[in-house]
């Protein structure tokens, strides 16, 4: 910066903020105020350039000592606001740049492009509903400058095929407009609570896979039952995944951390589905019942398996699809009379059964039996597969725990209650 008598003010700012000033008399903040041109990015004077707003400076004549010629600094504003000498002049920016979307300063919010859409959970229905509505400012993808966008969306924990759900695809558009709803059946009130709900935006290519543009997860805590809430939400990059190598270079000489790792690694199971089951424990037959002719096949008290139907079933055939049927078990089953089969359905992944089992026994005998149920694949000429399955006992815990004690309490009553299946296979089995 060079002052001189009569003339103008004129600032050059150097890489590093120094400023030259000249030895003589500096005149005071006041005086010299009326020649320097408002400071903004929008000042038509071109030699003045902004300074962000991080770190604002100030000139003041404390900050120049008398008699010395070297080079001085613009000395910054302290940080409780007050100059440093008897007049300041802050060079600050009144341009906010930050972008604010649901409260995410992502700085790849521009970049990949927002996503909008509705959550809606119906309490008596299990079934969690969601609204893609629209896409802005995607990432172009493809080398025509455009994308092929389609949104795909997973719960998690445990996403897989099975709790996959997809949207068309809309072609050549960087602001696609979807107005699809996508429903997930059989969503308890522990799946609200615990779940995430993961939004993927991809880019659909027919000679190459598929690219993912970017991602928004939305915890279902976040949505009450029985109220519509809409989200617009930045897209971001996915969270890296830990290397394996990394991880155990890490870990090293850690073993005690590194057995409960492992033993989460063995304890995580992967979900196959929703099955809808329900129990009824039905009191014994009157004579009144028995000359009416109520109840056919019956005579004493028992518990009543209805089979209702499954959702979201893992596919394990190469057409994408399964034929699933159940099995249950009463057990210990040391007569092995208890097993019951539902039909098979035919290339389904979300099959209704409609069909109920009986199991005569009384109601101190249940407390110590175990309800096995398992769902299965039919393959003609080979061994079956496995898709899920669950235990309902007094040890059990959660929902199934609560379907059992429910049943017990509520004599006479059907509950309903769904449940998810896991790859974790009961510790007695068949095949057959």
């Amino acid at each position: 910066m060079t002052v001189q008598r009569g003339k103008k003010l004129s600032i050059s700012i150097q890489e590093h903020m120094a400023i030259d000033v000249c030895p003589g008399p500096i005149r005071p903040i006041r005086q010299i105020s009326a020649y320097f041109p408002r400071l903004s990015p929008t000042s038509p004077n071109p030699a003045v350039s902004p300074v962000p707003s991080s770190s604002p400076l100030a000139l003041s004549p404390g900050s120049v000592a008398s008699g010395m010629g070297g080079a001085q600094l613009l000395s910054p504003l302290l940080a409780h606001g007050r100059p440093g000498g008897g007049g300041s002049l802050s060079l600050t920016s009144s341009v906010d740049t930050s972008v604010e979307i649901n409260s995410s300063d992502s700085d790849d919010c521009t970049a990949l492009g927002t996503l909008e859409f509705e959550l809606r959970y119906e309490q008596s229905s299990s079934e969690l509903r969601c609204t893609i509505l629209r896409a802005k400012g995607l990432k172009p993808m493809d080398f025509n400058g455009l994308s092929d966008p389609y949104v795909k969306l997973h719960l998690l924990p445990g996403a897989c095929k099975a709790n996959k759900l997809k949207t068309k695809t809309i072609r050549n558009s960087l602001n696609p407009v979807w107005n699809e709803t996508l429903t997930y059946v059989g969503i308890t009130e522990e799946d609200m609570h615990r779940k995430t709900l993961r939004l993927s935006v991809c880019d659909e290519d027919k000679l190459t896979h598929n690219e993912l543009i970017g991602e928004s997860r939305v915890p279902l805590k976040r949505v009450k039952p029985d109220q519509t809430k809409r989200f617009r939400t930045c897209l971001e990059h996915p969270p890296p995944l830990p290397s394996p190598t990394a991880m155990g270079e890490a870990l090293r000489g850690i073993s005690c951390y590194l057995r409960e790792w492992e033993n989460e690694q063995l304890q995580s199971l992967e979900e196959r589905g929703r099955l809808l089951l329900s129990l009824q424990f039905l009191p014994p037959l009157t004579l009144e019942d028995q000359d009416g002719g109520g109840a056919e096949g019956r005579r004493g008290g028992g518990l009543c398996v209805g089979v209702k139907r499954c959702a979201h079933l893992a596919a394990m055939d190469v057409n994408g699809f399964s034929d699933p049927y159940v099995k249950i078990y009463l057990k210990p089953d040391l007569e092995k009379k208890s097993k019951h089969k539902t039909a098979v359905m035919k290339k389904t992944l979300n099959p209704e059964f409609n069909e109920e089992f009986f199991y005569e026994i009384s109601v101190s005998e249940l407390a110590n039996k175990t309800l096995e149920v398992t769902v299965w694949d039919y393959d003609l000429g080979r061994s079956n597969d496995f898709i899920g399955g669950l235990c309902l006992s007094g040890q059990s815990q959660g929902d199934a725990l609560r379907h059992w004690m429910d049943c017990l309490k509520n004599k006479g009553t059907k509950v309903e209650r769904w449940h998810i299946l896991t790859n974790e296979l009961p510790q007695t089995f068949s095949h057959d």
